[in-house]
């Protein structure tokens, strides 16, 4: 037997509305302060060159062939090392170091021979280099 049975129990209500008004005025604030982060991609700015060397000067050659074998001037270096690149550029190119110089290497020469031979000029003095490419024909691209 139950006593007090006239009396209706109240029911319970959780009110969620400030909730969701707080929620949502917090994500309103998170994405007004925001940094937005965005990806760029690499930024480089390509040097000019125009498409022959200049006229007053021709450029000492310098020829890297696929195997590794250098040849300075059209005349092929005797040795491997370092000194007799060296040896023969100071040969070919005499007193001036503010000559150009043309590297030409085999598109199949490996990396290292061609920094060998930016190396030596370099630690030479000569600081006019350029590096000779072949056009790409826009049917091979």
């Amino acid at each position: 037997m139950r006593i007090g049975t006239g009396r209706r129990r109240d029911e319970f209500e959780i009110n969620v509305i400030s909730l969701i008004d707080v929620l949502l005025t917090l994500l309103m604030f998170f994405v007004l302060t925001t940094t937005f982060v965005r990806q760029h991609g690499m930024q480089v700015t390509l040097p000019k060159a125009s498409p022959q060397p200049a006229a007053d000067a021709s450029p000492l050659l310098v020829v890297i062939d696929r195997d590794g074998r250098d040849y300075v001037g059209g005349t092929a270096v005797q040795g491997d090392d370092m000194k007799a690149l060296k040896d023969a550029i100071l040969a070919a190119a005499g007193t001036d170091r503010h000559a150009p110089v043309l590297l030409q290497a085999d598109a199949l020469t490996s990396h290292q021979d061609v920094v060998k031979a930016m190396d030596a000029l370099g630690q030479l003095g000569f600081a006019r280099l350029s590096i000779a490419t072949t056009p790409v024909h826009p049917e091979h691209r």
